[in-house]
């Protein structure tokens, strides 16, 4: 018989670690919301981590906003030199279709 693998969504996640701060006996209280408490750990761990950004979902990546940031950036940054190469490229033809 197969195990099927349990999904939780973000808010549960990002609330179920907010309100773990607040008890004393992380074990019953990973108990009480049907999880293990190393899950429990490992979501708080996360949430510390990568704050807002944890559990993206779907094979997302975790980043920060820093990281976000970088990640738009180099993105710009590639379509501005694709963007040159082309234009580097159709400036030496038109050149040589004058001469």
């Amino acid at each position: 018989m197969e195990k099927s693998r349990k999904i939780y969504d973000t808010a549960f996640k990002v609330n179920a670690v907010k309100l773990s701060y607040e008890r004393n006996n992380l074990s019953a209280y990973a108990k009480e919301l049907g999880i293990t408490s190393a899950q429990l750990y490992r979501w708080r761990k996360e949430y510390k981590e990568y704050g807002p950004g944890s559990f993206p979902g779907n094979g997302s990546l975790k980043q920060t906003e820093e990281q976000k940031i970088i990640a738009k950036l180099q993105k710009q940054l590639k379509e501005k030199e694709l963007e040159h190469e082309i234009l580097k490229k159709a400036i030496s033809i038109i050149s040589k279709n004058d001469r």
